[in-house]
């Protein structure tokens, strides 16, 4: 079992930036995927950006440029700093964690992301 807690979250105005954090606690195999997905009102939840343990990252095309996913092994912990922020950026973030040894599946709770004009 893996849980993550995701914070950073806030209420920011437009062209603002945020950085959220997720940390990773349980049972964390060496070779994963970490990624933020988000979902807005009314919408799907879709991929922001994913980051695998050997560093290799994937974007959203919408979010290219201005969001940048990092991740620190030593601590089981995945960033993403996003700046420039727009309205339509609101939603609630949810961090991934996905083991590619048996295949596990986890998220978190979800933090709120809120962009003001």
């Amino acid at each position: 079992q893996v849980q993550l807690v995701e914070s950073g979250g806030d209420l920011v105005q437009a062209g603002g930036s945020l950085r959220l954090s997720c940390a990773a606690s349980g049972r964390i195999f060496s070779v994963n995927a970490m990624g933020w997905y988000r979902q807005a009102p009314g919408k799907q939840r879709e991929v922001v950006a994913t980051i695998h343990s050997s560093g290799s990252t994937n974007y959203a095309d919408s979010v290219k440029g201005r969001f940048t996913i990092s991740r620190d092994n030593a601590k089981n912990a995945v960033y993403l700093q996003m700046n420039s922020l727009r309205l339509e950026n609101t939603a609630v973030y949810y961090c991934h964690y996905r083991d590619l040894i048996l295949g596990g599946t986890f998220w978190g709770q979800g933090t709120q992301v809120t962009v003001s004009s």
